[in-house]
C-alpha cells in the first residue's frame, strides 16, 4: 500500500510537471510538442529555469510512479531505458540543434542550468548562479 501511495505522489508531481513545461512552451515559446512546430523562443522561465529538462523528468516520474503502483520492474527497466535514451538524444541531438538555434543565448543558459539537477535558485538571463 505504501507503494501505491509513493507512486501516485510521483505520478501526480510528473504529470504536474508535464502540464506546466506544455503551458509554458506553449505560451512563452510559442511552438508546441509537435516536431513541425517547435518553439521559436528560448525557453528559460517556469521550470526550465531551475532544469533544463523538467519535461522528461515529469515522464521519468509518471514511470518511476507508475512502477511502484504497480510493483513492475518492468516498467522500472523501461524508466531506466528512457533516461538513458534520452540523455544520448539531448548530447547528440538535441542539445547541439538548440545551439544552432539560440546560439549564446543557449550555451549560456546551459552553462548555468544542468539537464537533470534543479538549481536552487531560477536562472535568470545575463545573471549567473547566487547572482
Amino acid at each position: 500500500m505504501r507503494e501505491a501511495i509513493e507512486g501516485l505522489i510521483f505520478t501526480g508531481i510528473g504529470m504536474w510537471m508535464l502540464v506546466s513545461t506544455i503551458k509554458t512552451l506553449i505560451r512563452k515559446g510559442k511552438g508546441t510538442l509537435a516536431p513541425w512546430s517547435p518553439a521559436t523562443k528560448l525557453i528559460t522561465n517556469g521550470l526550465y529555469a531551475y532544469v533544463r529538462s523538467p519535461m522528461i523528468i515529469g515522464v521519468l516520474l509518471v514511470l518511476l510512479g507508475e512502477s511502484l503502483i504497480f510493483l513492475s520492474f518492468n516498467i522500472f527497466i523501461w524508466a531506466l531505458a528512457f533516461f538513458i535514451i534520452n540523455n544520448i538524444w539531448f548530447s547528440l541531438f538535441e542539445e547541439p540543434d538548440l545551439v544552432k538555434k539560440f546560439g549564446e543565448e543557449y550555451k549560456e543558459y546551459k552553462k548555468q542550468v544542468h539537464r537533470w539537477i534543479p538549481r536552487l535558485q531560477p536562472y535568470r538571463r545575463g545573471r549567473g548562479f547566487g547572482k
